[in-house]
């Protein structure tokens, strides 16, 4: 009898199927918990996912622009596929009803106060609440996307009283979105238009898209108050001395970058180093850089030039009564009847020209047959590459004039006076054609009530000017508008571009 019982109790045949039988609720409810916490993984990755592309589609629309909020709604809405399959109703659905929403920011902590890794919570004076009339300081959009719930396998009730099998997973994501430029020049120019568009008229984009406003002339000045067309200049790396202000907007691409989301005003009455660096691409100063000399085309209507070491000494221009002028001035500045950009301040007219410069004229004095006697001016220009015309709404911009005689090899016709395209005083020219492009940052310095060194200015735009002629005195430059970034522009400053849009949480 003890035999029997010593072997059974030795006896170790099934004994896995005991252990096996005690573990199995642990295996199977382990089990129920490794699917759980993949499917509630799973469905949070889809999720943040989800939040990540609305979030940048929404953020890349914020470019600074009164519609900005408008487009990014549009893009939020339209350009992700919103799939919702976390309710009773899968399919596209209305963003709101399937649990997404956003808000759009001025600002997130991190990026104003420069704390990489800032993960403070968003505070009241971050988030716009004007959305028609603070669109244009939205800078970064937080989404929030909420299922209806997450379902466990696994009675995770019974672990704890209260405890929950279902609970909501969501997700949140903030972009935003920057545009810099770099080789750019340390100028900022007060938006000239800002008035006329507070009035309702003309506004700066319309003004880039359209050739008649293209070819009417503004006057920058350098004054010390912040008005319409007025200039000044940007705190760069370059550095602020006269020395390195005059050799930033010497050279062709300064070793500078600047960001839309806001820039540094570093002002300053610099005329000496303003007329040397802008004049030196007409070859008219003898501190050029080596590397940037003048502009292959630099008709400007000389009636008379002295050398000396290969650098201009002396030089007198011819006056309109004399003969050719260059690129001739707006037809209202000789009668004084130009119109003013804010009709409540009539002090500024003649800051904007009214395009009347008459590019027949121009071509008839400056482009004589050679050797032709007496004088005979070549045709005007014709043809599929020829989009404008000598006169009328569609006539020719002086800045398309100077590019067409450097494309089509004209710049050595002599005018009636004997002037030509040709750097004086055997000086070389620089290979680049839009050597007399200036660029800069346009501010709406108004609205901004910019006043002296400040920090963090949003910029409108960044845009291009066509330099006319020479400049006198330093503190007024005669320039075209060429092209701007953003809406209205028309892509030829696409090089200089740097467009980031990126996830910030």
């Amino acid at each position: 009898m003890f035999r029997v019982l010593r072997e059974f109790w030795n006896d170790q045949r099934g004994v896995a199927m005991v252990l096996v039988a005690v573990m199995l609720p642990a295996i199977v409810g382990f089990s129920l918990l490794v699917i759980d916490m993949s499917r509630a993984n799973n469905l949070q990755n889809d999720l943040q996912k989800g939040a990540d592309s609305f979030a940048l589609a929404t953020a890349a629309e914020l470019d600074g622009q009164s519609d900005a909020i408008t487009r990014g709604d549009r893009a939020l809405a339209t350009l992700v596929l919103n799939q919702y399959t976390f309710t009773t109703t899968p399919g596209p659905q209305d963003l709101a009803a399937a649990g997404v929403t956003r808000r759009y920011l001025r600002s997130i902590p991190g990026t104003s106060n420069g704390v990489p890794g800032d993960a403070r919570a968003i505070s009241a004076a971050d988030v716009i609440t004007d959305e028609i009339g603070d669109a244009k300081e939205a800078r970064f959009v937080e989404i929030r996307v909420t299922p209806v719930g997450f379902a466990t396998i696994f009675p995770v009730s019974f672990l704890t009283g209260g405890t929950e099998n279902s609970w909501t997973i969501g997700a949140v994501a903030v972009a935003g979105f920057t545009t810099s430029v770099c080789d750019y020049t340390p100028v900022f120019i007060c938006n000239p238009y800002e008035k006329t568009e507070a009035a309702g008229g003309l506004t700066l984009e319309q003004a880039a898209s359209n050739r008649e406003q293209r070819r009417r002339q503004l006057i920058l000045r350098g004054d010390k108050f912040y008005g319409p067309g007025n200039f000044s200049f940007l705190d760069s790396p370059l550095g602020t001395g006269a020395k390195a202000l005059e050799e930033a907007l010497a050279v062709v691409k300064p070793a500078a970058c600047f960001a839309q989301n806001g820039v540094s005003t570093k002002p300053g009455q610099n005329a000496g180093p303003v007329l040397d660096g802008l004049n030196a691409r007409f070859g008219l100063t003898s501190t050029y850089v080596d590397s940037d000399p003048p502009s292959p085309n630099v008709r400007m209507g000389v009636k008379s030039v002295e050398c000396k070491s290969g650098a201009v000494k002396k030089i007198e221009f011819n006056t309109a009564a004399e003969g050719t002028t260059g690129l001739n001035r707006d037809g209202c500045y000789s009668t004084g009847s130009c119109t003013p950009l804010d009709p409540a301040n009539p002090a500024d007219a003649g800051m904007l020209g009214d395009g009347d410069w008459k590019p027949g004229d121009y071509w008839n004095s400056n482009h004589l047959v050679p050797g032709s006697s007496p004088p005979v001016a070549r045709p005007f220009p014709s043809g599929p590459d020829v989009p404008w015309t000598s006169s009328g709404t569609n006539a020719a911009t002086r800045y398309e004039m100077y590019r067409y005689e450097i494309d089509h090899g004209l710049i050595a016709d002599e005018s009636t006076s004997g002037d030509t395209g040709t750097p004086l005083c055997g000086m070389p020219s620089i290979s680049i054609p839009d050597r007399r492009i200036l660029f800069g940052a346009i501010l709406d310095c108004e609205e901004l009530a910019l006043n002296g060194n400040q920090n963090d200015v949003p910029v409108r735009a960044f845009g291009s000017f066509f330099i006319t002629e020479p400049i006198k005195d330093g503190k007024e430059i005669f320039v075209e508008l060429v092209d701007i970034t953003g809406r209205g522009g028309r892509g030829t400053l696409d090089n200089f571009l740097r467009d980031e849009v990126q996830l910030y949480r």
